[in-house]
């Protein structure tokens, strides 16, 4: 049977190995690593029965896949020390920051994935998908793409999501509102989430 060591070196960068294995003995729960969802990259559960599960997607790059553990390893340094909080309030950016601070060295990020995340940590979202310049920047790393990021298509042009067709309209604010052909409805989509550009 493989160790927590011998698994976690498939996600992690090498240099950041130790200090994960730290940081999962010192605040034990039960993590599992799971096929990849569309609408999360991992998340932190409260059972009724007193179990806590921390879940990451196995599809991650390195960077993404540790950023992505700490993030909810905060949110269980904050379960425990207040219970009841906010999810992403000051309790838990203050957690996060303290616990991604031995991780922010050039042996674990590259320099450029170091400055996103400087800037990023000054004031932690709710989901890294929602940091723009951070998002942009862990994409580098993710290997081939199939996909297209909606802000890089014209307007007006039609792409598919999650086997739906929509007609990009204009950003409204930092958001693009767009339209489903079939229902003609209105969707509005982050500016890099990841569609199939119909030509």
């Amino acid at each position: 049977m493989s160790t927590k060591k011998e698994i976690l070196e498939r996600y992690v960068p090498a240099e950041a190995l130790t200090l994960v294995v730290d940081m999962i003995d010192r605040y034990p729960c039960h993590l599992k690593i799971v096929n990849k969802r569309a609408t999360k990259h991992g998340d932190f559960r409260r059972y009724t029965d007193g179990k806590i599960q921390i879940t990451i997607n196995n599809d991650l790059n390195p960077y993404r896949f540790l950023l992505t553990l700490v993030h909810e390893y905060a949110h269980l340094v904050t379960f425990e020390e207040y219970k009841r909080v906010k999810p992403h309030g000051a309790e838990w950016k203050r957690n996060f920051k303290m616990l991604m601070l031995p991780f922010l060295r050039p042996e674990v990020f590259p320099e450029e994935l170091l400055a996103a995340l400087a800037s990023h940590l000054i004031n932690p979202k709710a989901s890294s998908d929602r940091d723009v310049n951070l998002s942009l920047a862990f994409r580098k790393y993710d290997g081939v793409h199939d996909q297209t990021l909606i802000f890089e298509l014209p307007d007006n042009s039609k792409f598919q999501y999650r086997n739906r067709t929509f007609i990009k309209g204009k950003k409204r604010r930092t958001k693009f509102e767009c339209v489903e052909l079939l229902t003609d409805k209105k969707y509005i989509f982050h500016p890099h989430a990841e569609v199939e550009l119909i030509k």
